[in-house]
């Protein structure tokens, strides 16, 4: 049994509204937090030769998991590979990090590249996946180089330019899981980084709902000069509400959790968006969340 291999955290019938943003999401089979590297190479391995469907979730910050769950095991390293070292220029941490962690680390030595993506949450891993970025600036902009994991526990080395990286995508392999990454920052003079920190902390506590729970941003903006938020806002359909669930007044793009939203009253917000947007402009709104436990077409419209 995998229970009796797992060294580090296994929580069996584990409900995932304790492990995501939005505090919703119905039980897994296992959620498992490994030990260490080791830990998690069983893990896969055991995984690959049983058949069981797995999916790697960081701190479940833009995750929207089905109420009925995921009959599969879910393997998280945000307590696990928590290692950073910074040295000169050159940061290299593990996926575990909390990204919030490494943008405070790298302004506290006056290197830049990060300071953009202040406040946004979320662990190292989920961020090089979805390419996350902010006010300009990409989390792959100054990355040099990924350490991966593939399901039958072997260690893979990425160069960056392995990998195609756009408008919060990637190609990592979805059969891997991502274990560390090194970044080359350049040095910049501390007033001019605290000021692109500050112009960036001060947009997105004026434009988002950050005392609500929510998952980010739903849908990716459809062209660089086109916000989804925007659209959504002049589709009418700001404060529109389903249960507990919210598209926010504050910034249409985030659907929120008053407390007792249910999965299906985020997909019936999100099915509204995508219906009304496209019947009002022509436009097909793309996830930007990841999803977990639904049955395909469940989001078409």
């Amino acid at each position: 049994m995998l229970n009796k291999q797992v060294k580090g955290t296994f929580l069996k019938n584990e409900p995932m509204a304790k492990h995501t943003s939005y505090g919703i999401g119905g039980p897994v089979r296992a959620y498992i937090t490994p030990s260490d590297k080791n830990d998690l190479k069983q893990i896969l391995i055991f995984a690959k030769n049983e058949g069981i469907d797995t999916f790697f979730a960081g701190s479940g910050s833009n995750l929207l998991v089905s109420d009925k769950g995921f009959e599969g095991i879910v393997i998280t390293l945000g307590k696990s590979l928590t290692h950073l070292k910074i040295h000169g220029n050159k940061v290299e941490a593990e996926v575990g990090v909390m990204l919030g962690k490494i943008v405070k680390e790298t302004i506290k030595r006056n290197l830049t590249g990060m300071e953009s993506m202040i406040g946004v949450p979320g662990t190292l891993g989920g961020a090089l996946i979805m390419n996350a970025g902010a006010f300009g600036g990409e989390i792959s902009n100054c990355l040099n180089i990924i350490k991966a994991m593939s399901m039958d526990g072997k260690t893979r080395i990425y160069q960056k330019d392995d990998i195609v990286f756009s408008y919060r995508n990637s190609t990592f392999p979805e059969d891997e899981i991502l274990l560390s990454a090194s970044f080359i920052l350049n040095k910049k003079p501390a007033d001019e980084i605290q000021q692109d920190r500050a112009k960036a902390s001060k947009g997105r506590k004026e434009s988002q709902p950050l005392r609500f729970r929510s998952a980010g941003s739903v849908f990716k903006n459809p062209k660089k000069d086109l916000a989804a938020g925007y659209l959504i806002d002049q589709a009418g359909l700001k404060g529109s509400r389903i249960g507990d669930a919210e598209i926010s007044t504050k910034h249409a793009n985030f659907f929120i959790n008053h407390g007792k939203a249910k999965a299906k009253d985020i997909v019936d917000l999100i099915k509204l968006a995508k219906k009304t947007v496209f019947e009002k402009f022509d436009i097909n709104l793309e996830l930007e969340i990841k999803t977990l436990g639904f049955s395909p077409g469940t989001f078409d419209i």
